[in-house]
């Protein structure tokens, strides 16, 4: 009888006392000389077994069928099956007699009924272990969850502890992490050099290259850094130790969305500032240059005009130092005096001594309130395993109540730190108005001016070559009173 040996190693198998390829093919080869056995292949397959699919499986049941031999060979029965499908098969070749013996050196088996039910049994214990595996991990997963731990790789600046199943700051690797954040939310660093500077450090690509513009994005929206990670679509709260303030993530996602746009290796800074006053089309940039033999030689433009994608429009285009100074005006014209910022701050001084005696009655209300969308969590939860709510709807809920309970922690935070809403962003506004003079008159500071010029208005549009805007709250006021900073000041003292 000829026997074709079938050797199988899963990379995914826990157990460890599965033998490897190798050993699997020396034992058969040993068993086999002992028995007189004759075989014709061997036939080796680095796959799981939980699933039918097998490509080399399938060949040599192939090869049973077409009678190149009868006989199949192997380490144990949990090589050839761990799915009910493949176990069948080997049954149903048995039962038709086109499969006529099996061999195991850890099993023993005859063809006949009694021996085709312990080997369905064994088949059926392999499929045992394969699903209790399964649920035994995902039941893992499931408390690694409740006990707000990621269950997937650490984060730049993480490592694993496994004893203790937790996620720790790396106390070299975090200060690395630490200094990209605070040099990109500082303008010193760009994306480039923070993928270069991680991978002086270990981080890197699969093929060894430094991290993609991809990546780096990705690593800096990681909401793990401030205590929050995403998993099965569902939002938890992490119980690791942070190294990242949510000032100073925050800091890095408002840089993120207003990074300046680069076409072709040129910086536009006025890049998505405006929109067509006609048309309403984007205000797109263009790069030109023009050589004077005779004169200047070779000289640079940029421009801005209308993409004209919407609909047919006649606007022309502007040369970005004119645009510059359109918009130095409309920063100019709502520079507050520093007298009147001095009154203004007094205000608040005084007005903040009354917050701080309403603060600590509003943080206890919040966190009642905190407290109770956590019970609304854990009855959800209830719900959800004892299978009164179904998955989708359990999602869908979780994620709404657990957006609402960050909310509320924000708004503590800030309560503590800053005590009511309203008092940081005027402080902002104060600041802001102060230095827009500052700004104005400078030189050579065009990412600066095109930062504060969107802290000061929102919808700037393009006509007829003429900057416009439409100034947010506080600073249209502030634009009304005059034209200039260097008109108020002359005769205008705060009333």
């Amino acid at each position: 009888m000829k026997y074709i040996a079938y050797c199988r190693k899963s990379t995914d198998e826990k157990d460890r006392q599965i033998l490897s390829i190798e050993s699997q093919i020396q034992e058969i080869k040993d068993f086999a000389q002992k028995q007189n056995l004759e075989i014709i292949e061997f036939a080796t397959e680095a796959k799981t077994a939980k699933v039918p699919g097998r490509l080399v499986f399938e060949q040599v049941l192939r090869k049973i069928e077409k009678g190149e031999a009868q006989g199949i060979f192997s380490w144990h029965p949990d090589r050839l099956a761990r799915n009910s499908v493949d176990g069948g098969r080997i049954i149903y070749l048995l039962d038709t007699g086109k499969l006529l013996d099996l061999k195991f050196p850890s099993f023993w088996f005859e063809n006949s009924p009694q021996g085709k039910f312990v080997l369905n049994m064994a088949f059926g214990q392999s499929k045992y272990y394969v699903d209790n595996l399964s649920e035994n991990v995902k039941r893992g997963l499931r408390q690694q969850l409740r006990n707000g731990v990621w269950p997937a790789k650490s984060p730049y600046g993480y490592i694993y502890n496994k004893p203790a199943k937790k996620h720790e700051i790396d106390p070299i690797k975090s200060k690395f992490i630490k200094k990209a954040f605070q040099q990109y939310a500082s303008g010193e660093w760009g994306q480039t050099q923070i993928a270069d500077v991680l991978f002086e450090h270990g981080y890197s690509r699969k093929n060894g290259k430094p991290l993609s513009l991809n990546e780096v994005v990705h690593f800096l929206t990681n909401k793990f850094y401030i205590g929050l990670f995403k998993y099965n679509s569902e939002w938890h709260e992490g119980r690791h130790e942070q190294f990242i303030s949510k000032s100073l993530f925050d800091e890095v996602q408002r840089k993120l969305s207003t990074n300046k746009k680069v076409f072709k290796g040129h910086k536009f800074s006025f890049l998505g500032l405006a929109k067509c006053g006609e048309c309403g089309a984007s205000i797109t940039a263009e790069h030109k240059t023009k050589i004077y033999k005779r004169t200047r030689g070779k000289v640079e433009y940029i421009y801005y005009r209308c993409t004209k994608k919407l609909k047919p429009c006649t606007q022309k285009y502007i040369q970005e130092p004119v645009l510059e100074q359109q918009l130095r005006k409309i920063i100019s014209d709502v520079a507050l005096p520093q007298s009147w910022a001095d009154q203004w701050n007094q205000w608040l001084d005084r007005d903040e001594i009354t917050e701080k005696q309403q603060t600590s009655q509003r943080i206890t209300e919040t966190e009642i309130e905190t407290k109770r969308l956590d019970e609304k969590l854990n009855t959800l939860l209830d719900g959800y395993l004892d299978g009164t709510i179904d998955a989708n709807i359990y999602k869908t809920k979780k994620n709404e109540l657990f957006e609402n309970k960050v909310k509320l922690q924000d708004q503590i935070v800030k309560l503590q730190t800053q005590g009511s809403s309203w008092l940081g962003p005027m402080r902002e506004f104060i600041n802001i108005a102060v230095d827009g003079d500052k700004t104005a008159r400078a030189k050579n500071n065009a990412d600066e001016l095109c930062s504060i010029g969107k802290n000061i208005g929102s919808d700037y549009f393009l006509t007829n070559r003429q900057l416009g805007v439409r100034y947010k709250m506080g600073f249209a006021e502030l634009a009304v009173r005059g034209n200039s900073f260097s008109e108020r000041v002359k005769g205008i003292e705060p009333s």
